[in-house]
């Protein structure tokens, strides 16, 4: 379908406004969620990724990672995106030049911003995002091709996936000194989620096909649990001590409980890559990059309840 059209959206969760990262549009888009039509689209950079919110929902920041897959060549991107979530508008970018390939972008409950070199291993923190026009300070990750970050809630401690090095690292983003701990939970780890008490870690090693449990402080491994294909991204579904995995081989989304024991899966037509949650219903937004559609998937009954068309290759959403 074109952008444009929409199937009939009966069973959407609520109500509200789902914002669209287009990967091969070069674009951030916005839906109705009700009905899925399209209603505003932002032209950004070549290949934009990974995208967070502000807790006040004001502002939307977007890495520009600049080339369309991790294993492409290229010197990609350098700035953040700004979006405005009210007036669609895109109001400015910070410039977090020489460091390049933004991918990985998280947000602390202060609103401190965190963004991830992939090309330069370094961890850019920016303390005012909504005026800022220069990282507040960086630090090493400890890993190589760096790829996804994510925080606790405070800010206080950060964790980062490294393609190359296949690792896994905890880091200070306030302290430079402080040395990265870094483990190996497998080959490729690529996507990292924390536990709602923050005490674990949960990794997707994608070439050895498994799901790893690790302890937050010390990055020992708990549990290992093979998985039955690639687990490109790895969520806690927020309020439970249950998981979401996004697998690209087999095209599915499953759900495991804290022990990694599967509990549900669902197969779609496309392939699912990021997962966002209605921030009070039971309901995940699953994008399906090579059918350009994001499916509305119901976390209770564990089917889906819609779907919305979108622009090309929609990589990551939120809804507003």
């Amino acid at each position: 379908m074109p952008a444009d059209e929409t199937d009939s959206g009966r069973g959407n969760p609520g109500e509200g406004t789902l914002v669209v990262v287009e990967k091969s549009g070069h674009a951030v888009a916005f839906h109705d969620v009700a009905d899925g039509a399209l209603l505003d689209r932002i032209e950004l950079g070549e290949y934009p990724h990974e995208m967070v919110l502000d807790g006040a929902r004001r502002f939307a920041y977007i890495g520009h990672y600049g080339v369309r897959m991790s294993g492409d060549v290229g010197t990609g991107g350098s700035s953040v995106f700004v979006v405005d979530l009210a007036a669609r508008e895109l109001v400015r970018t910070i410039d977090l030049s020489p460091f390049n390939r933004l991918h990985g972008i998280a947000i602390d409950e202060r609103d401190r911003l965190y963004v991830l070199s992939e090309e330069k291993a370094v961890l850019l923190r920016i303390d005012e995002p909504a005026t800022a026009g220069a990282p507040s300070a960086a630090v090493h990750t400890g890993g190589i091709k760096t790829h996804m970050v994510v925080t606790n809630r405070e800010g206080s401690l950060a964790y980062v996936t490294g393609l190359l090095s296949h690792t896994v690292s905890r880091i200070d983003p306030h302290d430079a000194t402080e040395s990265p701990v870094t483990a190996s939970p497998g080959r490729l780890p690529e996507s990292c989620a924390l536990s709602e008490d923050e005490r674990w870690l949960y990794v997707g090693a994608r070439q050895d096909k498994a799901l790893v449990a690790l302890d937050a402080r010390t990055l020992k491994e708990k549990k290992r649990a093979a998985v039955p294909g690639d687990p490109l991204r790895v969520y806690v579904i927020p309020g439970q001590d249950t998981l979401l995995t996004t697998d690209i081989e087999n095209r599915t989304v499953t759900r495991y409980d804290s022990e990694l024991r599967e509990e549900r899966s669902i197969a779609f037509e496309g392939i699912p890559a990021g997962i966002s949650f209605h921030p009070s219903a039971p309901a995940a937004f699953v994008t399906l990059l090579d059918i350009d559609t994001v499916a509305i998937l119901d976390l209770e009954t564990f089917e889906t309840t819609g779907t919305v068309s979108t622009g090309p290759e929609p990589d990551v959403t939120a809804l507003i």
